[in-house]
């Protein structure tokens, strides 16, 4: 059995009959000059007559940003008056020339930049050659003087409304317009002022480009900027959740082995108690202790690898006095105050308390170095009220810079207690942090059992009010 040429594994025959390169052997240079007539046609063929009317300038620049309201309303149509004045300054030309009415047409070209400025180009150009051919308009070859003064003008409009390459597509045109008229049209003329045209447009579409990729450039660094203070925010944020998570971690893992340990004590504080309580007990403490487990297998996930678990326990409102003491020896003056009759609250609350009051204090030796700080804890009907108030920076000590971080963190404890809080200056040139966090009777820290403390022996229910 003999195998078919067209069959064979790995042979074709040669054909001589198709030769054709296809599209992925052409040299760079052919991929090249496409792309250049690709561009050509996208930026001055393609749409030529779409409108696009020139938006009023903005107003919040910095300079301008001074200006009265009234003067502002005005200054937003700087723009089109610059046109205008360039399409009466071509009629000045025209006019001095002693052809004030066709000097009407160029100065159409000019105010067409407004809305049209492709079209507006084109236009340009071609009004130039009909003047040229009608002779005698003004002086010069191929660009009368009326037609030299409003093609730069379009030139400068059309570049300053598009992009770089819009605007060397039409210095190329032009020139190319100016050699076509210099050696296939003849100049009636003794010289020719394409050059001048040439050399001129060049400098002014040069300016115009750089400054258009100067404001690229700045306008590329300024979102890059923004996006990444939006990552680092929210990057900020999830460190801090992922604190918070730690630190929770312990109260409720405390909570969780102590229901584990009086489910499995709590049968033998019965007599004789039936099975279906003791299995209810048993089904407790299991629930307890698989809770636990997941607790710290949970942990082990949002915990970075060189996290330590702290040895002393999570701090609480008892803390507090410590706190503001540490502060006062790094030479802040804190005015503490306790108001309201002061029970036990959650641990997680008290946790979330201390740490706001730790941050707020932190930030008033971070920016504001030298001021006076007051600290108010209120225990209010439904839950606990918290108030930093630091007044302005005094001394030569310059304020650290911040990122707000602090401030965050607050917040997502607030959050996370369904709480609410305000932060911001004040009138006298101080900060204020004002924090309420909801506590509910059935929240209520419990009281261990055959504690008979009353207020005076509750932690924190003496007055700290005084000044270092």
């Amino acid at each position: 059995m003999t195998e078919s040429p067209h069959t064979s594994a790995g042979r074709r025959p040669p054909s001589g009959g198709d030769r054709r390169p296809s599209s992925g052997s052409r040299s760079p240079e052919y991929h090249y000059a496409r792309g250049l007539m690709e561009g050509l046609r996208r930026d001055l063929l393609t749409d030529v007559l779409a409108y696009r009317p020139l938006p009023p300038m903005r107003t919040d620049r910095p300079v301008i940003r001074r200006l009265s309201e009234p003067i502002r309303k005005w200054v937003r149509w700087l723009p089109h008056a610059v046109v205008a004045f360039g399409a009466l300054l071509v009629l000045i030309v025209a006019d001095a020339a002693g052809h004030l009415v066709p000097g009407l047409v160029p100065a159409l070209a000019v105010l067409a930049t407004l809305v049209r400025p492709v079209a507006a180009f084109w236009l340009s150009l071609a009004v130039t050659l009909l003047i040229a051919f009608v002779g005698g308009i003004g002086s010069g070859w191929p660009w009368p003087d009326m037609c030299f003064a409003a093609h730069l003008v379009v030139l400068t409009v059309v570049a300053a409304r598009t992009r770089p390459r819009t605007a060397a597509w039409m210095w190329v045109v032009t020139g190319a317009y100016g050699m076509f008229a210099d050696v296939v049209l003849r100049s009636q003329f003794g010289g020719s002022d394409t050059g001048p045209m040439m050399v001129t447009s060049a400098l002014v579409l040069l300016l115009i480009s750089v400054a258009q990729v100067r404001n690229s450039a700045e306008a590329e660094v300024t979102a890059e900027r923004t996006v990444t203070q939006q990552e680092r925010s929210r990057r900020t944020l999830l460190e801090e959740r992922t604190t918070i998570a730690r630190e929770l971690h312990d109260v409720v893992a405390h909570h969780m082995s102590v229901v584990a340990i009086q489910a499995e004590a709590a049968p033998y504080r019965v007599e004789n108690p039936p099975p279906e309580l003791e299995q209810a007990f048993v089904t407790i403490r299991e629930n307890a202790v698989a809770a636990l487990t997941e607790l710290r297998r949970i942990l082990g996930v949002v915990r970075a690898e060189d996290y330590e678990a702290p040895e002393a326990p999570q701090p609480t409102l008892a803390d507090l006095d410590g706190l503001i003491g540490n502060v006062r020896d790094a030479g802040l003056t804190v005015e503490a105050a306790v108001t309201g009759a002061v029970r036990p609250l959650p641990q997680g609350v008290e946790l979330s308390a201390y740490r706001i009051v730790q941050e707020a204090l932190s930030n008033v030796l971070r920016h504001a170095p030298g001021a006076t700080a007051k600290v108010e804890v209120s225990y209010v009907l439904g839950g606990l009220g918290l108030r930093v108030l630091n007044g302005p920076a005094r001394g030569l000590v310059k304020p650290s810079p911040g990122a707000g971080h602090g401030i965050t963190g607050m917040r997502e404890r607030v959050a996370m207690l369904n709480g609410e809080m305000t932060a911001g200056p004040v009138a006298d040139g101080g900060y204020e942090v004002a924090v309420f966090l909801p506590v509910s009777p059935a929240e209520r820290e419990p009281e261990p059992p055959g504690s008979a403390a009353g207020p005076s022996d509750t932690p924190g229910t003496t007055d700290t009010e005084g000044r270092a």
